[in-house]
């Protein structure tokens, strides 16, 4: 009886220690294995689908990757600390812009607001990146303005920026009165850690790989942030395909057809859980428009589903903590909502 139960501690803790560590991994191996027992076409689609968006994504996340790990060798994360210093509202209206015009998806920028926040960036600031980003970049606007018109892809950059400013304004004015300190999940980042950067910033070595520690830690936070983003895109997508497959189209063109206010609102909210990805979304709202869809229920989806996707609120709530996730999404919803609407009262008018 002795030798039996004297494992099971040390089994517990080895258990425990890989739940703790491994979970995500642990999710995506077990929803995958389900899968494979009660349905193994679906399993073998969801797999290559997660691979496949993977390596689609992986210049922007290879891109995003380096700069952070780039950032943190050269000490060049204390001159992107020192820009985002002086006035909040210019930072507010320059993180927005450029966020809208970003080429970084929801999941690629990860890293970069990841140290933004860790060096102690407003979080004002950071959301307006935050926001305006998964909603448009270059390849969008052109993607778009084919698709769905000039006219509609312009509108979509503004409300980009738009969202961008109302998100960071927002949180700027909740963090007069003290609120969301420390928005980073610990482990993540140290805000005071990152204000220490601004107060006394050190010279930058451009040539990091000169410098043995300097390149140990461009490798060390490559390989963190590498595995960090893996794991969790990985879920998304296996998760985004089970979405593709068992929500069908007809039901998301039911939910959204019609005109009024009422298919603005349904747009907002349906745009979170059957949103596709950027550019596939393109096309359903095309269809959906030409079968009498308002334009302006067809911004409410980009909009929100673009913020609110499966990868891009994912990556959030691991980064963020759970009231930042919170008004995240609010953020979204509302913006969403009132990008919708103005822009269905500007093609009415």
């Amino acid at each position: 009886m002795t030798d039996v139960t004297l494992p099971l501690p040390g089994l517990r803790s080895i258990l425990s220690a890989l739940w703790r560590d491994q979970r995500v991994w642990l999710v995506s191996a077990v929803t995958l294995g389900a899968l494979a027992v009660f349905d193994l076409p679906q399993a073998a689609v969801s797999a290559e689908f997660a691979g496949r968006t993977l390596l689609n994504t992986a210049p922007f996340l290879l891109l995003s990757i380096g700069i952070a790990a780039w950032a943190g060798a050269t000490g060049a994360d204390n001159l992107i600390a020192k820009t985002f210093t002086g006035s909040p509202l210019l930072m507010i209206c320059l993180a927005a812009l450029a966020g809208a015009v970003s080429p970084f998806c929801s999941c690629g920028v990860i890293p970069l607001i990841a140290a933004l926040l860790a060096m102690g960036v407003p979080l004002s600031a950071v959301m307006a990146f935050w926001l305006a980003s998964p909603i448009m970049d270059p390849s969008m606007f052109v993607l778009t303005a084919g698709v769905l018109g000039t006219e509609f892809a312009i509108a979509k950059t503004m409300a980009a920026i738009g969202l961008g400013l109302f998100g960071g304004l927002t949180v700027h004015m909740m963090s007069r009165g003290g609120a969301l300190m420390d928005p980073l999940r610990e482990g993540i980042g140290n805000g005071g850690c990152g204000g220490a950067k601004i107060r006394a910033p050190k010279p930058v070595v451009w040539r990091f790989w000169q410098d043995i520690d300097r390149r140990k830690k461009f490798g060390k936070t490559a390989l963190t942030t590498t595995l960090f983003l893996a794991k969790w895109l990985a879920l998304a997508f296996i998760l985004e395909s089970l979405m593709l497959a068992w929500i069908p189209a007809d039901t998301v063109t039911a939910a959204l057809g019609g005109d009024g206010l009422l298919p603005i609102v349904t747009a907002t909210l349906v745009g979170v859980p059957a949103y596709l990805n950027g550019y596939a979304a393109l096309p359903l709202v095309s269809g959906l428009i030409d079968q009498g869809m308002a334009p302006g229920a067809g911004m409410a989806f980009l909009v929100a589903g673009g913020v609110t996707s499966i990868p891009a609120a994912m990556a959030v709530w691991a980064l963020a903590k759970p009231k930042v996730f919170a008004l995240y999404l609010g953020l979204s919803l509302t913006g969403a909502f009132a990008s919708g609407l103005m822009f269905q009262l500007w093609t009415v008018a």
